[in-house]
């Protein structure tokens, strides 16, 4: 082992790790096979947005230090979403404003994931992802897509706080629902 291996590590890049544990689980083939959501552009945002807000969400329960990460987690979607744009075309002058609109896109979202989540029942968390996320009203698919959704909530509620801050993050499998 040579003398200086141990001062030319690469630091864990936590944000990405989280944010790509993010993407990779929201490109699973169930959700746009078995749970309606629309194999589009927009069906992929919807499914980023549903899983960066759960773990926002997360985050937030946590002291300041690790709360933190859910505002970097935020920029680094915003980043994505950027390059994303750029990639598919929008010039320059449109990037600004379709920002602002994926932004709103975000947090609309997330507060209405978040009111739902409140309710005791499903019914509303059903509701909500079936306008944001599958655009249709399928009752079943949206039924199982809450599953799903308050399934994860759970399984974030009890990961360590200090894993997550390492970028250690894993999701249910959606096609165990």
């Amino acid at each position: 082992m040579p003398i200086l291996s141990p001062f030319r590590r690469v630091p864990h890049d936590t944000i990405g790790a989280l944010y790509g544990a993010i993407v990779a689980q929201a490109r699973r083939p169930a959700f746009y096979l078995d749970y309606g959501v629309p194999d589009t552009v927009n069906g992929r945002f919807d499914m980023i947005v549903l899983h960066a807000a759960l773990l926002v969400r997360r985050l937030a329960a946590e002291p300041p230090p690790a709360r933190k990460l859910g505002q970097e987690l935020f920029d680094r979607f915003c980043r994505d979403m950027d390059h994303n744009l750029r990639e598919m075309g929008v010039g320059d002058l449109a990037v600004p404003k379709e920002m602002q609109r994926i932004a709103g896109a975000f947090y609309g979202r997330a507060k209405a994931y978040e009111a739902a989540l409140a309710e005791a029942d499903d019914a509303a968390l059903a509701s909500a992802l079936a306008r944001n996320v599958q655009g249709v009203a399928d009752p079943q698919a949206a039924t199982r897509l809450a599953t799903y959704v308050r399934m994860t909530v759970r399984h974030l509620t009890d990961l360590d706080g200090t894993a997550l801050a390492r970028g250690e993050l894993t999701f249910p499998d959606p096609e165990a629902v």
